[in-house]
């Protein structure tokens, strides 16, 4: 009997190591109780460590359920894990996925929880969940080897350095310094409080920016044309030259002659002064007279004792007593 139980063994042991996904499937002790009913849910991941079937999985710490099978994806670069889950566990449609590890050497273990925005749907058998919504934790071989490298390449020296020469800049210039923090945050305040009209400054440009977007065609054209005029005036420097010149020597005549003729433009306007004031004197007196010589003899004022729309005039003319003249009479119109 002990010889066939021995043989038993043999043979499980032979089979195991002939076959490794057979380890793999048996049921480690003290894993998590995936129930009578559990869902599976195929997980991507970049770079799954050294993870392995039959590591857990787990939801808040707790165990929910464990790892089935880890293998290539289909794209070649990232890797697809297929982990079951207690059918009683709850999880979102949109849930996530990382990749930690138990302590500092401890092992692998996948991790689920809800999503930080909105939860979405129901997790459930067949589910994927993307390589966009995964992540991994760094291992600690990664933190000692980046930790050796700030060590071993002197990046402490440099540290040590930067300090250093921090200490020369900040030592007897506290004074100024901190003025310099005061200036600044003044003007941090100030530009905060006017922080409506650079956003509308900011608006005006992007406005005036889209003006010239939308006639960037003319403007294209006014570059294009803008040489050959350029040209003419180049061309014609000489003479522009000259023009200037004449202008030049016109204002310098027209000053000096402004300046011998100073004295008598002065007195003529003295002289003008009187007449000026007399007529600002008559005031609304003028514009009346204006008009009743234009109307006379019968100004507006005389038409509102008569009536009638029009008068008339008859009018005889004596020539050194010789016979009267009749003259027909003058229709005078209003008047």
């Amino acid at each position: 009997m002990r010889r066939i139980a021995s043989m038993a063994c043999i043979g499980v042991l032979v089979a195991g190591c002939g076959s490794t996904a057979g380890l793999y499937d048996v049921p480690l002790p003290g894993g998590a109780d995936i129930g009578d009913h559990p869902y599976r849910v195929t997980v991507g991941f970049r770079d799954v460590l050294d993870l392995v079937p039959q590591s857990g999985v787990k939801v808040n710490d707790v165990p929910v359920g464990r790892v089935e099978r880890v293998k290539l994806a289909a794209d070649g670069r990232t890797a697809e894990v297929t982990v079951a889950v207690n059918g009683s566990v709850r999880l979102p449609g949109n849930a996530i996925a990382r990749l930690r590890q138990s302590s500092v050497l401890g092992e692998k273990f996948v991790e689920l929880a809800a999503p930080e925005g909105t939860a979405d749907g129901v997790l459930g058998d067949g589910a994927v969940i993307p390589v966009e919504r995964t992540n991994r934790n760094p291992e600690i071989e990664e933190v000692f080897g980046a930790l050796s490298m700030l060590l071993n390449g002197g990046g402490v020296g440099q540290i040590q350095q930067i300090t250093k020469e921090l200490n020369l800049a900040l030592s007897g210039n506290e004074t100024a310094i901190r003025s310099f923090l005061t200036n600044v945050d003044t003007f941090v305040a100030g530009l905060d409080a006017r922080r409506a009209d650079i956003t509308r400054a900011i608006d005006g440009m992007n406005k005036l920016a889209g003006e010239f977007g939308a006639r960037k065609d003319k403007i294209a054209d006014l570059l294009d044309n803008l040489g050959p005029g350029i040209d003419v005036l180049a061309k014609q420097r000489g003479s522009i030259v000259g023009m200037l010149k004449s202008l030049d020597e016109l204002s310098t005549a027209a000053v000096g002659t402004i300046k011998q003729s100073k004295d008598d433009l002065i007195a003529d306007l003295k002289a003008l002064e009187p007449t000026l004031r007399h007529l600002a004197d008559a005031g609304q007196n003028l514009p009346q007279a204006m008009e009743m010589l234009l109307t006379f003899p019968f100004p507006d004022s005389a038409l509102k004792a008569l009536k009638g729309d029009y008068l008339n005039v008859h009018l005889k003319l004596d020539s050194k007593g010789g016979p009267a003249l009749p003259l027909p009479p003058v229709d005078q119109g209003g008047r």
